[in-house]
């Protein structure tokens, strides 16, 4: 595979969206001795990031972002990718030859349909990982798997700027990316929400520090899982201890309502999937799912 040492051409690269993701990105580009000529940034927060993380690009309007440069990096909401696209591609400001690459996990480069005519190189490049959208994200780039999908003649091109960045690039076809996307989404933002509730239970029962309490339990929950999958998995559902369940239940119920929908239904998930892999006969998990009926 290509190095950064071993490619020469070295591009002007153009950042419209300075979030997150955007901004990191592009500095990292920046270390591989790529040029960023310009950002687009308009909130307090975009134009902080552009400063700290891109401090020689100057930001500009969109189509001057994009044009003259050889990489555009569209780091914006998925939801907003198709419009941009179809709004840039009816402005004209698309170049043919020109690499125009997106970081959202939902979307391959269907998105880019609209922008056919331009005769574009598309790239889908989404690096698996949460940003801070500070300094820090670029030292976590490094090994950092990135979801790869493009033309196959294109591949090459993306897997080597993946790897400028430090990251490891993981192939994803087109029919495959919103199956790949969801895994991440289930798994990063929903494990956010399942902490938040347990550091605000722990908060509502008195302990100072719910962090301190939960970083080594949830640290080797998450190794035990990675490494064992389903056989890592403890507690009263898969003990069958429906009484200690029900209790749970009751207890949410009248402490933190807000918490019970989560609870409930990650628990009967939980012993669904205990039954399915043998580990919880479906004997024991009926009395479970009984104290789980969402009645409420």
């Amino acid at each position: 595979m290509s190095t950064p040492h071993e490619r020469p051409a070295r591009f002007e690269i153009g950042v419209v969206g300075a979030g997150r993701v955007g901004a990191v990105l592009g500095a990292a580009l920046e270390q591989a001795g790529h040029r960023v000529t310009g950002v687009s940034a308009v909130s307090e927060a975009s134009l902080s990031r552009a400063a700290d993380l891109l401090p020689q690009a100057p930001v500009k309007p969109v189509p001057d972002v994009i044009e003259g440069a050889h990489l555009v990096i569209l780091a914006v909401p998925d939801d907003t990718l198709a419009g941009l696209v179809a709004g840039l591609h009816q402005a004209g400001v698309f170049t043919p030859g020109q690499l125009v690459m997106h970081t959202s996990g939902a979307h391959g480069i269907s998105v880019f349909e609209a922008a056919a005519d331009s005769n574009v190189i598309p790239l889908a490049l989404h690096p698996a990982m949460a940003f801070t959208g500070t300094a820090m994200d670029l030292e976590r780039l490094t090994d950092c798997c990135f979801a790869v999908t493009t033309m196959d003649l294109a591949r090459p091109l993306g897997e080597a700027l993946v790897i400028e960045m430090g990251g490891d690039p993981v192939w994803v076809p087109e029919t495959q990316r919103l199956a790949y996307h969801t895994a991440l989404t289930h798994a990063s933002d929903h494990l956010v929400t399942l902490v938040t509730q347990s550091m605000q239970l722990l908060g509502e029962a008195g302990i100072e520090d719910p962090a301190r309490i939960l970083e080594p339990l949830l640290t080797a929950s998450l190794s035990n899982a990675l490494r064992l999958g389903d056989a890592a998995l403890g507690g009263p559902v898969s003990r069958g201890d429906a009484e200690t369940v029900a209790e749970h239940v009751e207890l949410l119920e009248s402490d933190a309502p807000d918490v019970r929908p989560t609870y409930v239904a990650m628990a009967r998930a939980t012993a669904q999937r205990a039954v399915l892999t043998g580990r919880l006969s479906a004997a024991a998990a009926e009395p479970i799912l009984e104290a789980l009926a969402d009645d409420s």
